[in-house]
């Protein structure tokens, strides 16, 4: 039962919302752009670009816990989250610029280039995203209304990612005039700049209601025990790095399916809007959903629904647009809901620590998030490269081999739609139910004896 002390106004979710349009701006150029920016622009190969992608996830191992426990040990005026989302805006703005410029260098400088700035761009994304998640989960104690919350994250996460898998060709041909390499550089400054404002807006629109129990000790060693004995949490791990995965594979190889399958390079652009506005379509229905059926049950029929229909994508020719395009609108529509129930899920898990231990470790519990969304994300994206050069994939080729062709189109369907239904079986044993939630609510507000004020700004 959502109370006075636990809603949120409709101003401040829209100001939590943005911050993750500000994410997309530049997460959805690596997401969408980076692998054929790499191959056909930068001119390293796909092979090459994979492992940059590949190697960049153990370095993950490391910084996004490490943000975690920094975070959770972070005291300022502004709370523990929000001080991260000021100070790191402009360094990950920067960086995304890096990260798409073309120094001209060697073909060995070149990946060393840019397997250095895609790091450090990385870690910036860790050192700002993680904390920002992690502020979702403090701003208020009612389940349902951390779904509401997400809603807006996710509706606005998505409003950025249809900007920029929409128009980043077009405006990239627009300031290049020729010239991609300058037109990717140009286009990504424009994003990060939009970035950095929207990050600002998060930081002055937002506050943290929820702390750790007040007698609560630091203890590194105890927070990762906990951790890692927190099965809704090991659940929600395997099944973030999984569906990000999925995700890392079908966007990262749909500008190839429509340069070499379809023929139509530019009119990636169009699938790309068309699928982020059924998704936006779709994501208010995740907290009636979930009030309905629950939210583990929400997910499990998302990720069967969806995967069934994103396999498929396999079936329809190049000239059946009209069923790609269908194929597309009905997959994200069906993966819509389970969206802002992955990050609220794990809000409910790290008060599932707190209620059953007496420890409160948020930052450390959502940088399982960070690391699910980057390693699944690096894990899919090195596979996206190896994959197309096992299929065969000739970089900047006018023409590709049937076989290339075809694992084009197994990388955008097959693949994917099998990886997102494995995460179905997973959540079966999740063991969070909405009574539970409730019990939890009302057993940790009465411990910490109702809502922590406002901290001052």
């Amino acid at each position: 039962m959502t109370t006075d002390s636990t809603r949120l106004s409709v101003k401040e979710k829209l100001g939590y919302g943005v911050g993750d349009t500000a994410s997309h701006f530049v997460w959805d150029m690596v997401g969408f752009w980076i692998l054929i920016f790499y191959t056909d622009t930068f001119g390293i190969s796909a092979a090459a670009a994979g492992t940059i992608m590949f190697i960049a996830r153990f370095w993950d191992m490391a910084s996004d816990p490490l943000m975690g426990v920094i975070s959770d040990r972070t005291r300022t005026r502004w709370g523990k989250f929000r001080p991260y989302i000021l100070w790191m805006a402009l360094p990950y703005s920067f960086l995304a610029v890096l990260a798409f410029s073309t120094p001209d260098l060697g073909q060995t400088g070149k990946v060393v280039y840019a397997g250095v700035t895609y790091l450090l761009l990385m870690t910036a994304y860790t050192a700002i995203n993680l904390p920002y998640s992690s502020l979702g989960a403090v701003m208020t104690s009612d389940s349902y209304e951390r779904t509401s919350l997400n809603t807006y994250r996710f509706v606005c996460a998505f409003a950025g990612q249809l900007v920029v898998s929409g128009l980043a060709l077009t405006l990239a041909g627009y300031f290049g005039q020729g010239d991609s390499a300058r037109g990717y550089r140009l286009t990504v400054t424009l994003f990060a700049v939009i970035s950095f404002v929207l990050f600002i807006v998060t930081f002055l629109s937002t506050r943290e209601r929820i702390q750790p129990p007040p007698t609560q000790q630091d203890s590194i060693r105890q927070d990762f025990k906990i951790l890692l004995a927190n099965r809704p949490w090991v659940i929600l791990a395997a099944v973030g790095i999984v569906s990000f995965v999925m995700f890392a594979l079908q966007n990262l190889s749909l500008a190839y399916y429509f340069k070499y399958y379809i023929g139509r390079e530019e009119s990636v652009q169009l699938f790309n809007v068309v699928g982020s506005v059924a998704l936006i379509v779709a994501l208010p229905l995740s907290k009636p959903l979930a009030q309905r059926f629950g939210k583990r049950n929400v997910f499990i029929g998302s990720s069967l629904l969806s995967g069934s229909f994103f396999i498929l994508l396999y079936l329809p020719g190049a000239e059946s647009l009209g069923w790609i395009y269908a194929l597309n609108i009905l997959g994200k529509m069906a993966y819509a809901p389970a969206v802002p129930l992955l990050w609220t899920m794990i809000a409910d898990a790290a008060d599932y620590a707190e209620w059953t231990t007496g420890r409160r470790a948020t930052g450390l519990f959502f940088s399982a998030a960070t690391f699910a969304q980057k390693g699944g994300w690096g894990i899919g994206g090195a596979l996206a490269g190896w994959l197309l050069a096992a299929f065969g994939y000739v970089q900047q080729a006018t023409l590709q081999t049937a076989h290339a062709l075809t694992g084009i189109k197994l990388l955008i369907s097959v693949f994917p739609g099998l990886l997102y239904m494995s995460c179905a079986f997973v959540l079966i044993f999740y063991p969070i139910d909405e009574a539970t939630c409730e019990t939890m609510k009302r057993e940790l507000e009465e411990r910490r004896g109702g809502e922590v004020p406002d901290p001052q700004v």
